[in-house]
């Protein structure tokens, strides 16, 4: 992983690449980005990942120069605030000044807040580019934002250089009309088998923001670490999170390190889902806290990564004095909406204890006014009204347990879907993955994006499905370094099935977008897997 660029303000570096250089079947791109030619050129509108609902091409392209300038509406702060953003992260590359004005400019980039079309939804938004500028429009600040990253991926990839590069800085005539088709769009990282420390997380977070990715899943407590810190039960994470897999250090989150996550997903519109993973999975807890115990015995901290083998006391009441305190403090700070109990691989819990203890667990997580998310075992519990369901069964899963998560939306469960082997980001791409595990299966880029959420559990009803998310499990990585390696580039292919319209979705018209990414990757310094299935550009 190379050297990022470290911008000075609040919407700071968008350290990934989701932006597209190249023509549509060009796989073709020069190997130095800052090369005049046809690879600086404008790039179609519609080469970008997320495919946009809707794009008209056609018309006069602009041309970044050094009298443009980004106009923002007078009355708007967060207008400006994301022009500063842009301005922030188009100067290293271009050596232009572009100035935010709320003053009228003949040529330039304006954004634009407040739009009358309700098709946009809360994240849409509307681009619009010709000779004399691109204008973005948006009803809500997270659209205009979600706008600026695809205004990023039209222009060429040395725009994500450190350095001044020598352009020219087009951007091909037309419009987008985009909005997404879930509302949920997600991806979770582990902190808990290997700790990931604040400015990591930062990193990860960069990188979704730039595929239109609105929602943050740290998995915050397993057996192997509890990972934030609990004002009522101190040694959760001075005890607790004192260690990973593998040994070491561990570490945790302090309330202001939680904060400082949040503060910063919030820049870039994402919202963070915080799990508690519950009741098993608890070893962590169970090791710094004796009472929790049915026998009043602390096992000793846990290095491996076996599962299945730990459970809270379910007859005690302690056990949920521990879950409230911890569900109180966490959504105190969480202003999002979610906030996830976990509930899988309780293998070392009776069922009907499991039905008891989820049903106390999430009357707390209601109790502190945040939507209970649970992974798909949940639903053989009974899950609260307006409860999410995350299913991570495979192909394979039996039909019973399949039929079990149908049940539950038909009933009103929502679900979001993270089949593991389809969109598990830690599975193996093939069997020479250096990293990863195999247990569901060898995932490769194609087959990580090769499925529809819509249609993907079919006695599941269409209205159910809120989204999609890709879990990274953390087993085998703990840099930066390695996370990038499993979720480039099958994070894109994700966020696509989240964002895009059903009918966009085309392996072969989608292997050449992503492909021509690999310029950029390599301009952001993110170390990607070069499949085999993808027609990369020689670098």
């Amino acid at each position: 992983m190379s050297q990022r660029r470290t911008l000075p303000r609040l919407f700071a570096p968008l350290v990934v690449a989701v932006l597209v250089g190249g023509a549509a079947g060009t796989t073709g791109i020069a190997a130095t980005p800052a090369a005049a030619g046809p690879a600086a050129e404008a790039r179609p509108l519609g080469q970008v990942i997320p495919a946009p609902a809707s794009v008209s091409e056609g018309g006069p392209s602009y041309a970044l120069t050094h009298r443009t300038r980004i106009r923002v509406d007078d009355d708007s702060r967060e207008a400006r605030r994301i022009g500063s953003y842009l301005a922030d992260v188009l100067r290293p590359s271009t050596g232009y000044a572009l100035p935010v004005t709320e003053r009228d400019a003949k040529d330039g980039i304006r954004l634009r807040l407040g739009s009358g079309d309700a098709s946009l939804g809360d994240e849409g938004y509307r681009l619009e580019s010709g000779r004399h500028g691109v204008t973005i429009t948006a009803r809500k600040p997270a659209g205009l934002f979600h706008g600026v990253q695809t205004l990023r991926q039209l222009l060429p990839a040395s725009v994500e250089e450190d350095t001044r590069q020598r352009g020219p800085w087009k951007v091909a005539g037309g419009t987008i009309v985009d909005a997404p088709r879930y509302g949920y769009r997600g991806a979770m990282l582990d902190v808990s088998r290997h700790f990931f420390s604040v400015d990591k997380v930062k990193t990860y977070i960069d990188q979704m923001a730039l595929y239109k990715v609105n929602k943050l899943h740290l998995h915050l407590s397993d057996d192997q670490g509890w990972r934030i810190a609990i004002d009522s039960w101190p040694r959760l994470a001075t005890y607790g999170g004192s260690t990973q897999v593998g040994g070491g250090p561990g570490g945790y989150y302090t309330k202001a390190d939680y904060k400082e996550i949040l503060r910063y997903a919030a820049s870039r519109h994402l919202e963070v889902v915080p799990e508690i993973d519950l009741p098993g999975h608890t070893n962590a807890a169970l090791a710094s806290y004796p009472e929790l115990n049915c026998d009043g015995v602390a096992p000793p901290l846990y290095t491996g990564t076996s599962v299945g083998f730990s459970s809270l006391c379910v007859p005690k009441d302690i056990t949920y004095r521990f879950v409230d305190d911890v569900v109180r403090e966490i959504a105190a700070m969480t202003p999002g909406k979610y906030l996830h109990i976990g509930g899988d691989e309780a293998h070392s819990t009776s069922h009907a204890d499991y039905a008891a203890f989820m049903e106390k667990a999430q009357a707390v997580v209601g109790r502190y006014g945040k939507t209970v998310m649970g992974w798909h075992q949940l639903t053989g519990a009974e899950p609260a009204e307006g409860a999410v369901a995350q299913y991570w069964g495979l192909d394979r899963t039996s039909a019973a347990e399949k039929a079990q998560v149908a049940r539950a939306a038909k009933n009103g469960t929502k679900l979001v879907l993270s089949p593991a082997d389809r969109a598990y980001l830690d599975m193996k791409y093939d069997k020479n993955t250096p990293l990863g595990l195999t247990w569901a299966g060898l995932v490769e880029v194609r087959r990580s994006y090769d499925w529809n959420p819509g249609t993907y559990l079919p006695d599941a009803p269409a209205e159910s499905v809120l989204g999609v998310e890709a879990p990274l499990w953390s087993e085998t990585l703990w840099t930066n370094d390695q996370v990038e390696f499993m979720a480039f580039p099958r994070l894109p292919g994700i966020a696509e099935l989240g964002w895009s319209p059903a009918a966009t979705h085309d392996w072969d018209a989608y292997k050449v977008r992503l492909a021509a990414q690999g310029p950029r990757f390599s301009a952001l310094g993110i170390d990607y897997y070069r499949s085999a299935q993808v027609p990369w550009p020689a670098e």
